[in-house]
C-alpha cells in the first residue's frame, strides 16, 4: 500500500496479490453480515432528555449539515462519472450500485434530521417535559410491518416510504398528544 493526494484528501492505494485474490473470491461466496450503525448524533438524540431542546436542535442542525456535505461530495463524484471522468470506469456496474446506496443513505439521514427537527421544535426547553405523539409511534410500527411483510419492499426516491400515508404525513410532525 502507498498513499497519494486526491484533491485535498490523502488516500491509501492498495494492491492485491494472487493469494489475496483467492481469499477475496472465497469471501465473496459468503453473503456477509448486515450493516453496523455508528452515528454519534443519533446517540445524542437518543439521550436528549439529559440536555436541552437547544442541544438537540444543534445536534440535528449539525446532522443536516453533515448529510448535505456528503451529498455534495456524492454529487461531485457522480457528475465526474456522468462526464466520463471518474476513476475506474471499468467498475461502473459495481460503482453505480454502491454509489446509489451511499447517496440514498445520506438522503435518509438528511430527511430524518429535517423530520426530527420539526418535532423537536415543538418540545419545551426541557426535553424531559416533551410528550410523545402516538401517531408517530403508530406510523413507525406500520412502516416496519409493511417492510417486514413484503419481501420485495423497496422505497424508491420520489415515492412515499409508507404507501398508506402521503409524503407530507411522514415529513411533518403532529402536535404532541399525551395519553
Amino acid at each position: 500500500a502507498f498513499t497519494e493526494q486526491n484533491g485535498q484528501r490523502t488516500r491509501t492505494v492498495y494492491a492485491i496479490t494472487a493469494e489475496g485474490r483467492q481469499a477475496l473470491a472465497a469471501w465473496l461466496h459468503e453473503p456477509g453480515d448486515g450493516p453496523v450503525i455508528e452515528f454519534e448524533q443519533l446517540l445524542k438524540v437518543f439521550v436528549a432528555e439529559n440536555g436541552t431542546k437547544a442541544n438537540t436542535l444543534a445536534t440535528l442542525a449539525a446532522t443536516r449539515d453533515w448529510a448535505r456535505a456528503r451529498c455534495a461530495e456524492s454529487l461531485a463524484v457522480g457528475e465526474s462519472y456522468a462526464e466520463g471522468q471518474g476513476l475506474f470506469p471499468e467498475r461502473l456496474p459495481e460503482l453505480q450500485l454502491t454509489g446509489r446506496f451511499i447517496t440514498d443513505f445520506y438522503l435518509l439521514v438528511l430527511d430524518w434530521a429535517r423530520w426530527a427537527s420539526a418535532i423537536v421544535e415543538t418540545w419545551p426547553d426541557d426535553p424531559r417535559q416533551a410528550a410523545h405523539d402516538p401517531r408517530v409511534i403508530a406510523e413507525t410500527v406500520e412502516r416496519a410491518r409493511q417492510a417486514a411483510a413484503d419481501s420485495n419492499h423497496t422505497a424508491r426516491p420520489g415515492t412515499s416510504r409508507n404507501p398508506t400515508l402521503p409524503p407530507s404525513a411522514t415529513l411533518h410532525p403532529s402536535p404532541h398528544v399525551t395519553e
